[in-house]
């Protein structure tokens, strides 16, 4: 035994119906030089116990798709995740979710298989998206001993780079859905949070395309320039 091997997390004992399932998924590719309107994007948001990304765990997933240009609520993912761990009073809710709805949750390996079998090959929009990437990719890790390896682009991001002059860089989903006066009659649970930045990201599409940007891989190359550019002039 190796002497650290101690401070590895366990392998997580995974059913052979899920591990053949695993094997179903479809291989990822890069992003392709299809047009924005053609790509089918799966737009996700998370809601966690708290913002440590290395203690912290995901409670509930939701996400929509954005396909030929419109948001198709035909495909629509929603799961709240059992999490055993978490001690809660039964006063106390966390984004909505009271303990009792917590403990009735899905079981975390079933759902989070289930989303990677939504997403499919699918890249994957999110609003601070580095974050959900990393407690998504965490539990997916810890629950099925799988590796996320699906493109994330961040609207956090993309959004400034195609609007400089709403000059709110920093700003959260709720500053943006102000500034392009969206009309949202709900949020901050995983769901509704899809659902906006969502449509963000169609506004986002329509202003790329304005913009000479025609394809998701243009898109990403312009988004790593911005983001090159936006670190050397901070120093």
């Amino acid at each position: 035994m190796s002497l650290f091997s101690w401070l590895r997390p366990a392998s997580p004992v995974v059913s052979a119906d899920l591990q053949q399932r695993l094997a179903k998924l479809p291989a990822l590719a890069e992003l392709s030089e299809c047009s924005l309107r053609e790509q089918r994007w799966v737009v996700l948001d998370l809601e966690t116990t708290g913002l440590n990304m290395s203690k912290d765990r995901v409670l509930s997933i939701g996400a929509v798709v954005i396909e030929d240009g419109a948001i198709d609520f035909s495909q629509q993912f929603e799961r709240t995740l059992q999490c055993r761990e978490l001690k809660l009073s039964p006063s106390v809710l966390i984004h909505g979710l009271g303990p009792t709805a917590i403990a009735a949750g899905s079981d975390p390996a079933e759902a989070l298989l289930e989303l990677l079998e939504f997403i499919g090959d699918s890249p994957v929009l999110a609003f601070h998206a580095p974050f959900d990437q990393h407690m998504l990719g965490r539990a997916v890790k810890e629950h099925l001993g799988h590796k996320l390896q699906h493109v994330f682009l961040d609207v956090a991001d993309i959004a400034p780079l195609l609007c400089p002059q709403a000059q709110i860089r920093e700003a959260g989903l709720d500053e943006w859905i102000e500034w392009f006066r969206l009309e949202v009659f709900e949020r901050h649970n995983a769901s509704a949070d899809a659902l906006a930045t969502a449509e963000l990201a169609l506004i986002l599409f329509s202003r790329a395309r304005a913009q000479q940007i025609y394809s998701p891989l243009q898109l990403q190359q312009r988004l790593s320039q911005w983001k090159r550019r936006q670190q050397t002039h901070s120093f």
